[in-house]
This record gives structure tokens, C-alpha cells and sequence, in this order.
């Protein structure tokens, strides 16, 4: 596979080079790019498989190359700074993203992600990039990456989210179920603020779609699509008074 690394820093620049060298043999850096003109320029006479994009450049954003080149068939594997919201964007998006300096385990999940071409789709690319500009919105859609695709779907369909082991399944209204490679935690983490609620070990549910609590059996959801979601004993206070104050 071939690569090209858009990254401002010199510094930064060589030390992926060479971590690719390394722990990534089958990559071949074919190009380095400083800037958007530059790495523009380099696209402009050929194709790699893979993108390195540094988010922020001296001379614009890594959108601002993708818009450039909007059909473009490269997988993009982002480069990032510790900056929290730009972290949380990635995570709503399912955009791989490495943050600096890069750790070599994770570089390495993220190539065999590009090698199986799951990276973000052009809807899941634009949702990254609303999220970014716009740190003070809560985003209304989430990109779910499966075994074989990124789907991106409107949160307020998501009925609720249940664990099996390392993965997680999404139930959305209508009856969609969805297989996602990643934890229940990590989605509970990007769900609270809307309105979900963990009420089990394995279970992440909307509020919204909450029918009831019925108090026997232990005590479990009535969900309003007809689904019985169980309440764990050290969850069971919590969710009787959140359903009290809505």
C-alpha cells in the first residue's frame, strides 16, 4: 500500500515515516506534504492508497484538501493534536484519527482498517467536519462502523444499545439493527448528553423510548416498541427518578 503524509511539522512528519517503516512494512511512504498547495500539487499527479491528514496546517484545515479533491478514493487516516472536541468529532463520526505523537499499537489498527477500506464514508466525513465547526452543538447523527460499512444514522432513531462482549448492537426505530466493533462504553460516553441512560451491564436505552418501569421481576423496561429491557439493582433508584422528572 501507498502513502502520503500531509503534515506540517517536519518533525512530526519523519517520526510516522519511519513508525510506518517499522510497524507498518507493507506501507510504503510514496510522498510528504507540508501544506495544502503542496500536498494538493502531489495529488494532482497521483493516487495513494492511504492519507496521513494532519487536521490543522499552516495554510488551512485537511477538509479544506479533501473539498479539493471530493471523489477522492484514498483512505484517510487523521493526524490530531490532544484537543478533546476534536476527539469527541472523530468518535461521532467513526473517523480513524491518531493523536500525536502516534502510538505504534494503535497505528497499526488503523492501517489494517484502511487495508479492509473501512474508512469514513463522504457522509460520515461531512459529519465530522459540522461537528468541528460547530463545538457548541450537540451533532444529531452518529456514524456506526460495522464489519463491512460506516453507516450514519439520526441519533433520535437509536431505540437503544445492548453489548455483546467487545461489540455493541444499536436497535433503531423501525426495527434496523445495526452490529457496531465497538464497546458499549465508549457509546455511553457519547450518548449521555442525549438522553440515553445505562440501565444494565449491557444495556444503554433512550429515554424516549421508555414505555414504563415495571417494578416485579426484578424490575425491568417496558420500552414503547414493545421490547423488555432488564434494570440492574444498582440502577434501579436512579431510573425510577429520572422517569419521575420527565
Amino acid at each position: 500500500m501507498t502513502a502520503l503524509i500531509v503534515e506540517d511539522m517536519p518533525q512530526a512528519a519523519e517520526a510516522l515515516k519511519n513508525d510506518l517503516a517499522h510497524y507498518c512494512p507493507e506501507v510504503e511512504v510514496a510522498g510528504m506534504a507540508g501544506s495544502i498547495v503542496a500536498a494538493a500539487r502531489w495529488l494532482g499527479q497521483a493516487v495513494p492508497d492511504i492519507i496521513f491528514l494532519d487536521i490543522l496546517l499552516g495554510d488551512g484545515t485537511g477538509f479544506d484538501l479533501l473539498e479539493i479533491f471530493p471523489q477522492l478514493p484514498s483512505r484517510i487516516i487523521f493526524i490530531t493534536a490532544s484537543d478533546e472536541h476534536a476527539i469527541r468529532a472523530f468518535r461521532y463520526a467513526a473517523v480513524d484519527y491518531l493523536l500525536k505523537p502516534v502510538e505504534p499499537t494503535l497505528l497499526k489498527e488503523a492501517v489494517e482498517r484502511a487495508k479492509r477500506q473501512l474508512s469514513g464514508t463522504a457522509e460520515s466525513l461531512h459529519l465530522l467536519r459540522e461537528t468541528i465547526r460547530r463545538p457548541e452543538t450537540l451533532p444529531s447523527r452518529i456514524s456506526l462502523s460495522s464489519q463491512d460499512r460506516i453507516s450514519v444514522v439520526e441519533i433520535d432513531r437509536i431505540i437503544r444499545c445492548e453489548s455483546d462482549g467487545n461489540n455493541t448492537w444499536f436497535m433503531l426505530a423501525g426495527g434496523e439493527k445495526i452490529f457496531v466493533t465497538r464497546t458499549l462504553k465508549q457509546f455511553e460516553q457519547l450518548l449521555e448528553k442525549h438522553d440515553f441512560i445505562r440501565v444494565h451491564q449491557s444495556h444503554l436505552v433512550s429515554l424516549k423510548f421508555i414505555h414504563e418501569f415495571v417494578k416485579r421481576d426484578g424490575g425491568y423496561l417496558h420500552l414503547k416498541n414493545g421490547e423488555m429491557v432488564p434494570v440492574s439493582v444498582r440502577k434501579r433508584a436512579e431510573v425510577v427518578a429520572l422517569l419521575e422528572n420527565l
